[in-house]
Parts: structure tokens; C-alpha cells; sequence
């Protein structure tokens, strides 16, 4: 071999172990930096020199540098980070909500409780100022916990607004280092070598942009990599990238909607599209969650604000007046959607407390024309049902009134108790207009020959009428079963008939078919001929309690959440207890159920990631060992030169003697 061919050989053995060893280098330095790929250097050998004697060897060439990348493993690991980012944020968020639910002591449950216990004492004393004050000052506290929650509800949807805005906006930002990166990566495309830290620092972007919505990615011959959201929304395309935006709600402005620019306009984009990511799970958050626990406190609510002013309504006060309201709530909030063209009024008014759902409905028009008919669907995706008027107000307690006309594509929502707890106050300030009294009162004929004495008479509803007083019940035979016959004879002579057991009430009869409005029950037994006289209560109002017992009455009556069934009854709902109660496990099963997905979603996207790094990232170990190589190869190149040197040297010294 000639000295030159000597000196090539070890020169380019030299200039491929420098190669490597920057390379080493490289890889050990950047060891710790998030989302780069281990590079190593590709060394060939190149075509042999033909001499005389034969093909001598060339030594080696460097051909490129390439990164350890593999491309399923790296969208394996940005998706499962995508979930794991949508999992922990819902988690977050839902925890949050709990707080609005406290147990015990503190909760609204037991606030509804010491009021209606409060009571017991004006049933007592009927006219003592201080027992009034208390029930007064219980309402109250009643109201504040209402209005409370409904403030940390309203709050945590503020919350989100903006939470979404941060996230929109760092979405925005990486979405424009995309398009650069595409941008310098296929400028970079013609040299026939790959960009590796340009395709990292793409590669960590996008990875950086799943954490915020989950992205699909499709390969361009350029180099470039479009990346796309929602089901195929593009995002980034080449070196173009679209805007996302966090617009209002059509119907409600304190709510918020991702929305994309393009080229003809802003598009919704609807949530059940969108995967993966902290923007998803707060999207979802609130059109779920927050919505749904609006409604399960504005149920509770609207139920017993309605009962307590029905009774309230039905009773006396110290001044000899109808009970006045002791609470006070927001009507229904019926939204009309912005794109609606009609001249359409909505309103809507709640008729029975007990009926109203813990849900929100999207209102439009009937297809058929018909009056006074709509489609309701159940928000956000429920089917829509054709209904009446007369059918909405029988299924869900809820009167619908409509001025002008509706055209075909308008939408109005309907939210019958959404603010119903934030609104909720008490409506009584005087003591003395608490209507502890019932309108009539009952007296034990004096000639009775039984045990039976009038434990409790109220009215329960608005069919009693007090000028049908006086009346008389009057008591017959005794039955074989050992009920007792009885006939209720009104001042207009009016007459009704039934049968009474012990525990029944007397007027409100479903099942003898007697509704008179009031109800009357009976310590003892009556016998034939007894007689129980009615009368109104205008002149005995100190003294009377009866409808502070009806108050009492309301801890177990189920007066929340009742559903019209297929049969036509109503199923038994539930009380302010087991009301209050349901919603706490309602939303804690909600944050278990987060907490369970986020730790598994956690657990596989560390498992995704370290099987990416696995391949893809530095071992220091291997590169230790790599280095220790080159270095060698490094010192045995340059002993050929410092040969190749020694025999040129050598050469010179012979030509020149």
C-alpha cells in the first residue's frame, strides 16, 4: 500500500470515529432532555481501489447520522399522555364539585332538617314570638346554603372559562411552532439527510399539544406532518396553522365552546368529537358535571321552596291572613338561541315543585304546526319527544307560556332549575306571618261516646274552601274488617262518605275517592254516632298549630324528584334528606370513578413512554461503552497516521540523500 493510500486510510478512519465520538457526546449530554432520540452515526465502507496487486480498501465513510425513532411507539405514548392530561384534569375538576356537597352538620340536608325541626317549638307555643324568630333565622340559614353552593357553582364555571382560554391560548402557540418546525424540516428535505433534532423538537411539540387535546398525525412526502383534532379537524397543515378559540355559549354566556377559525369562518366544535386532553375534560366538565350538579341543587331547591310556600299558603298567620311566601326562587331561565329568526317569547313558570326535574331542555318547534305543541329533548343529546303543553306540565310541573311565533330552527333552552339555588332567599321577615295556624280547627262532639280526639287538622291543598265550614264528620258502623263508616256533611248540605282505619286521614281519601283539601287524623277510636264539628279558625289563630304540624309532616314526605310513569302515576320520589343524600353519592361516585381512570390512564401512559424511551432514549451505560470504542478506533486511526507520517518522513530522507 502507498504512503498516501496509508495517509487517506487513516485519515478517514480518523474523521468517522470523530463522528462518532460528537455523536456519543451528544447523546450523553442531552441524556435528560425531554423527547430526544439517541443518534448514532452510520458508517459504510466504500468501493475498493483497483491496483496491481489488487483491490485495496478505502477505510470508511460517515453516510448520515439517524435517530432511534419509532413512530408507532411515539404516538402510542402521546395518546396515552393525552388520556392520562383529560383523566387527571377531570379528576381535579370533580373533586372541586364535591366541595360543594359537604356532609354532616354542614351540608344542606341537614340545614332543611333544622328547619323543619324549629318548628316543633311554634307548634308548641303557636304564638310565642322567640320559637317564630328561631324558624326565621333556620330559613335563613336554609337560604344561605343554598345561595352558597350556587356561588361555588358559579364560580367553578368561571373557573373553566378560563382554564379554557390558557389552554387555547398555549394551544395556539404550539400549534404555530408546528407549522415552523414543518416549515424548516421540508426545507431541510432536499439534502437527503434527516433533520434529527428538528423531528424531535416536532415530535415534542406535538406530544406537548396531546396534553391539552389528543391530535391524529398524517405524513407528508415533503417531510412535513399535518396534525388534526376532532375527528378530523385540521389543525396544522404544512406550514399553516389554525386558530382555536373559546367562544360563548348561543344560549348562555357564562358558559363557554371551542371553536376553530377557518378560511369561511368560525366552527363549533362539539365535545363528543374531541378526545384526549385538559381542554376535553373541561369541556366536558361543564357540560356535564357542573350542568348536572346546577340541576340537583336547583331541584332540591325549587321542591322545597315550592312545598314550604304551598303550605305556607294554606295556613294562617298571627294576623289572621293567608301565610305569605317564606321563599323566594328564580322563575325557569328559558334561553332563546342567538340564531333564532322568529319573534318567539318564551316563559315559563313552575306549577309543581315536586314534578321538576333535575334536568335542562332544548325547546323547538313542533314539525306539524300544531299550537301549543313543541319538541323537547333532554340537553345536551337527548332524543326529541313531541309534547302539548298540557303534557309538559303534567310530566314535569312546569307551565309553558308562548307569545308570538316560532319559526322552524329555532331553539330555545330550558332551564327550569338551574338557578334556582343561587336565587333561593328567604321571603319572611315578620315573625308574625309565619301561618303556624290551620283554617279549621275540630272539636270532639260533647255527647261522643268513643276514645277519638283530634290530633291533627290542615289543609293540604288549594281544594279547601272555607266557606263550606261549618261542617260535621259523623261516624257509623263498624265494618268487618274493623273499618268505620264515615260521612262528612258541608255547610251547603254537600255529602261524602268513606271508610276510616286507624293511621288514615279524613277529607284526603284517595283511595275512598274523598278530596276535600284538608286532613284530619284522630287519636282513639270513635263509635257509632260520634260526631267531630269543623269549623274555621279565624278567632282561636294564637292557639292553633295545626299547620305548624302540616309543616312538620314535610321531613318525610317525598316531595323531590317524582317522575310521571307509564301507567300515568307518579313514582315515589324522594325527601329533602334522601334527596340531598343522593346527590352527595351522585357526585362521589363521580370522583371515584375519576380518580380509578386517572390512575389507570397514569399507569399506562408512564408504561407507553418508558417503552418510547426505551428505544428511543439515551443509556448512559451503552453509550460509556460506545464511547470507550471510538475512542479506541480514535487513537488506532491516528497511530496510522503518525505511521504513515514516520514512513513519508523516511521517504523524504532517502530522496534527499
Amino acid at each position: 500500500m502507498s504512503t498516501s493510500a496509508l495517509l487517506s486510510l487513516g485519515v478517514r478512519a480518523m474523521f468517522a470515529n470523530q463522528a462518532a465520538l460528537q455523536t456519543i457526546g451528544q447523546n450523553i449530554a442531552n441524556a435528560n432532555v425531554a423527547g430526544y432520540s439517541r443518534q448514532e452515526v452510520v458508517l459504510t465502507t466504500p468501493d475498493g481501489q483497483f491496483t496491481g496487486a489488487g483491490y485495496f480498501g478505502k477505510g470508511v465513510n460517515v453516510q448520515t447520522v439517524t435517530r432511534s425513532h419509532n413512530e408507532f411507539l411515539t404516538r402510542e405514548a402521546a395518546a396515552a399522555k393525552s388520556q392520562a392530561f383529560m383523566d387527571n384534569t377531570m379528576q381535579a375538576q370533580l373533586t372541586q364539585l364535591e366541595n360543594v356537597f359537604p356532609t354532616g352538620s354542614d351540608g344542606i340536608g341537614q340545614a332543611s332538617n333544622d328547619f323543619l325541626n324549629a318548628l316543633v317549638d311554634v307548634a308548641s307555643r303557636p304564638s310565642d314570638p322567640s320559637a317564630r324568630q328561631v324558624v326565621l333565622g333556620k330559613a335563613q340559614e336554609l337560604a344561605s346554603r343554598f345561595q352558597s353552593a350556587g356561588q361555588q357553582l358559579a364560580n367553578l364555571q368561571s373557573g373553566v372559562v378560563s382554564d379554557m382560554k390558557a389552554d387555547v391560548k398555549t394551544v395556539n402557540e404550539l400549534a404555530k411552532q408546528i407549522a415552523t418546525a414543518n416549515d424548516q424540516i421540508a426545507k431541510a428535505n432536499g439534502t437527503s439527510h434527516s433533520p434529527n433534532d428538528l423531528l424531535d423538537k416536532r415530535d415534542q411539540l406535538i406530544s406537548q399539544l396531546g396534553q391539552y387535546v389528543q391530535v391524529s398525525t398524517v405524513n407528508s412526502s415533503d417531510g412535513t406532518v399535518g396534525v388534526f383534532i376532532g375527528g378530523g379537524q385540521r389543525l396544522v397543515l404544512g406550514n399553516q396553522a389554525q386558530e382555536l378559540q373559546v367562544t360563548s355559549d348561543p344560549y348562555d354566556n357564562s358558559r363557554a365552546q371551542l371553536s376553530i377559525t377557518e378560511a369561511n369562518g368560525t366552527r363549533v366544535l362539539d365535545d363528543s368529537t374531541l378526545t384526549g386532553g385538559s381542554l376535553t375534560a373541561l369541556l366536558r366538565y361543564q357540560n356535564t358535571h357542573l350542568q348536572d350538579a346546577r340541576n340537583l341543587l336547583g331541584q332540591m331547591a325549587t321542591a322545597i321552596a315550592t312545598r314550604v310556600n304551598e303550605q305556607q299558603s294554606l295556613g294562617v298567620d298571627l294576623k289572621t291572613a293567608a301565610g305569605g311566601p317564606l321563599f323566594s326562587i328564580a322563575e325557569p331561565t328559558v334561553l332563546p338561541a342567538i340564531t333564532n329568526t322568529g319573534d318567539a317569547k318564551l316563559t315559563a313558570t313552575i306549577t309543581d315543585g315536586a314534578l321538576v326535574p333535575a334536568l335542562s331542555f332544548v325547546i323547538s318547534p313542533d314539525p306539524t304546526g300544531t299550537p301549543d305543541s313543541y319538541q323537547v329533548a333532554v340537553r345536551p343529546d337527548g332524543t326529541a319527544t313531541t309534547m302539548n303543553k298540557d303534557e309538559i306540565e303534567k310530566a314535569y310541573g312546569i307551565s309553558l307560556t308562548m307569545t308570538g311565533t316560532m319559526q322552524q330552527g329555532d331553539r330555545f333552552v330550558l332551564e327550569p332549575v338551574a338557578g334556582a339555588a343561587s336565587s333561593f332567599k328567604r321571603a319572611l321577615d315578620d315573625p308574625s306571618g309565619l301561618a303556624a295556624a290551620s283554617p279549621v280547627v275540630g272539636t270532639v262532639d260533647v255527647d261522643n261516646q268513643g276514645t277519638a280526639t283530634v290530633d291533627s287538622l290542615y289543609a293540604v291543598n288549594s281544594k279547601f274552601d272555607k266557606s263550606l265550614q261549618p261542617a260535621t264528620v259523623q261516624f257509623g258502623t263498624v265494618n268487618a274488617d274493623q273499618s268505620i263508616n264515615y260521612t262528612i256533611t258541608l255547610s251547603d248540605n254537600t255529602s261524602y262518605t268513606g271508610t276510616w282505619k286507624a293511621g288514615q286521614a279524613i277529607g284526603n281519601d284517595p283511595t275512598n275517592g274523598v278530596d276535600l283539601g284538608f286532613e284530619l287524623r284522630l287519636n282513639g277510636v270513635p263509635r257509632d254516632g260520634d260526631k267531630i264539628n269543623l269549623q274555621t279558625s279565624d278567632t282561636v289563630v294564637s292557639t292553633n298549630n295545626g299547620n305548624a304540624k302540616a309543616f312538620l309532616k314535610l321531613q318525610s314526605e317525598t316531595l323531590v324528584g317524582k317522575q310521571l310513569q307509564a301507567d300515568g302515576t307518579l313514582s315515589r320520589g324522594q325527601t329533602m334528606t334522601e334527596a340531598y343524600a343522593a346527590a352527595i353519592a351522585d357526585v362521589g361516585s363521580r370522583v371515584q370513578g375519576a380518580e380509578y381512570l386517572a390512575s389507570v390512564s397514569t399507569t399506562v401512559a408512564s408504561q407507553a413512554e418508558a417503552t418510547r424511551s426505551g428505544q428511543a432514549g439515551v443509556n448512559l451505560d451503552e453509550e460509556a461503552a460506545r464511547l470507550m470504542q471510538f475512542q479506541q478506533g480514535y487513537q488506532a486511526a491516528a497511530k496510522v497516521l503518525q505511521t504513515a507520517q514516520t514512513v513519508f518522513d523516511q521517504l523524504l530522507s532517502i530522496v534527499q540523500s
